[in-house]
This record gives C-alpha cells, sequence and structure tokens, in this order.
C-alpha cells in the first residue's frame, strides 16, 4: 500500500514537471512566430500541391468547340497572323504591275492597266515575278481553306484561299497546283509554281495575287505585314470617311437648292413690285387725263 502511494506522487511530480517544462517553452519569444511560419508554410503547400493536381486532371477537350481543338486553333492562328508575301524570299521577286488604285496619280493608273484584247483593264492585284526571270514557288500568303481551284488559260489558272471575315487571297497564273478544293493550308506552305497567262503576257513568268474583303479588291501592298482585323478597321474608316463627304455634299446641295429658292422667291418679289408699280403708273396717268 505504502508502496503504490509513493508511486503515484511521483507520476504527479513527473506530470508536474513536464507542464512546467512546456510553459516555459511557450513563454519564448520566437516559438510563436516560429509556429505562425510553420502554419503559413503547410497551408501554402497544401494549395499549391492542390492546384498542381488539378492542372493535371483537367481534360483539354472539355476547352474543344464543338469536340474539334483543331478548328480553335486555326481560328487563333488566322487572328493573330499577317498578310504574307505569297513567295518564299521576298528579295528575290519584283512588282511587273501594281494594283489599279483610282485615288493614284494619273500616270500611275495608266502603269496599272493590262491590255488585252484591245481593251485596257485595270489591275486589281499585282503580278510578282523573279528578278532573273525564273520559276518560283507560290506559296500560301495566309492559312486558310482552299475554296477554288480553276483551270483558265486567259487568267494562268487559279486558286483561292478563304481565311475569315469575307476574306479570301487569290492566286492566279499558276501551274503544278499542288492543293485540292477543301485543302487546309498554312500560311508558307507551296501550293503551286508560278506560271504565263494570256491576259498579261508581257509579265512573263509570274503569279497574280489578290486580297479580296467581301469580293472587293485591295492593294495587297498596302496590307502585307497587316492582320485581317487592319484591313477590317481600315475599310470600316474609309467606309466612314464617305459617309461624311457624303453628307456634306448633301448639305452643299441643300443649302444650293435654298439659294436657288431664294432667288427664285426674289425675283418673283421684284416681277410683282415691278407690276404693281406700272399699275400706279397707268392709274395716275388716267387721273391726269380726266382732270
Amino acid at each position: 500500500m505504502f508502496a503504490e502511494v509513493m508511486k503515484m506522487r511521483e507520476e504527479e511530480k513527473k506530470q508536474a514537471s513536464r507542464k512546467s517544462g512546456m510553459q516555459r517553452f511557450f513563454k519564448k519569444r520566437w516559438v510563436y512566430p516560429a509556429v505562425y511560419i510553420t502554419a503559413a508554410a503547410l497551408i501554402l503547400t497544401s494549395v499549391l500541391w492542390y492546384q498542381s493536381r488539378g492542372e493535371q486532371s483537367v481534360d483539354p477537350s472539355d476547352y474543344s468547340y464543338n469536340g474539334s481543338k483543331d478548328n480553335d486553333a486555326v481560328e487563333v492562328t488566322r487572328g493573330m497572323e499577317t498578310f504574307a508575301w505569297p513567295v518564299l524570299n521576298p528579295d528575290d521577286v519584283e512588282i511587273k504591275k501594281k494594283f489599279y488604285d483610282a485615288n493614284a496619280s494619273e500616270e500611275e493608273q495608266v502603269a496599272a492597266l493590262v491590255f488585252y484584247d484591245n481593251t485596257y483593264h485595270p489591275n486589281t492585284g499585282i503580278d510578282i515575278g523573279m528578278k532573273n526571270g525564273e520559276e518560283f514557288d507560290v506559296v500560301a500568303a495566309m492559312s486558310g481553306e482552299v475554296t477554288n481551284v480553276e483551270e483558265d488559260a486567259l487568267l494562268g489558272n487559279k486558286i483561292v484561299i478563304e481565311h475569315s471575315d469575307g476574306v479570301v487571297t487569290q492566286y492566279q497564273s499558276v501551274k503544278d497546283i499542288q492543293v485540292k478544293i477543301g485543302d487546309k493550308v498554312k500560311q508558307g506552305q507551296k501550293i503551286a509554281k508560278a506560271g504565263k497567262s494570256m491576259i498579261n503576257e508581257e509579265a512573263g513568268v509570274h503569279v497574280h495575287f489578290e486580297i479580296r474583303k467581301d469580293n472587293v479588291p485591295v492593294d495587297p501592298l498596302a496590307y502585307f505585314k497587316k492582320s485581317i482585323n487592319d484591313l477590317k478597321q481600315e475599310q470600316a474608316s474609309e467606309s466612314e470617311k464617305e459617309k461624311e463627304g457624303n453628307g456634306t455634299n448633301t448639305e452643299g446641295e441643300d443649302k444650293g437648292e435654298g439659294d436657288n429658292n431664294n432667288e427664285s422667291d426674289d425675283q418673283d418679289d421684284a416681277s410683282n413690285d415691278g407690276e404693281n408699280q406700272e399699275n400706279n403708273d397707268d392709274e395716275n396717268s388716267n387721273s391726269s387725263n380726266q382732270s
């Protein structure tokens, strides 16, 4: 019995010693900051681990459009691409005939006319040929889908590639065509070789290159290294200017009509005044005669 009591007292002393030791430990200044920092590190590590596991578990197909990842990639690429020359090395080529610009000088307009069958035709694109006159590969100026491949002796065969927002590029006077309708092509991909055409024989071996927006040709030289969005913005700006110009002309015409109407009214008033004056003179004359 006495031994058991002594044993219990020893246990109580040990417990009291442990409690006092813990109290002394937590009274130290560096303990609580260390505990906080350790807890924060553990929480941050847990969050990062959870995020990394979440990213690994994401199915890429969830981000596809109608189950097609390729379509999204093509659309993003088209939006970022800028128009490039339809040749591998632009430094090796030259412009045989420029685009016909209605706002250009008379000399430039004459130089941009194509003479065929005793008729002058405005050039709706640019004619590109090698400086040494040799054949060369024709490449896609921008990624897109081939919508037309046509054999044409007059134009020298034609390829049309559709891009987006009603924009297409057109390649004429080509041979050894490497693509077909429905093909998806990438920018810089070989699609044909330069050839000759009957409509522009004086250009020799060349490619006739066009950029069209809603089937309206634009000057390719003005849009190289520019995107489709740049083309859309510039055309919208030009449309606004045309509207403003038409509005100014309409105001001028209305003002002119108003001035003409005022002049006509003034003439009518003057005519009426003249008639009244004549009537007064006649009455005075009659009065004098009666007297």
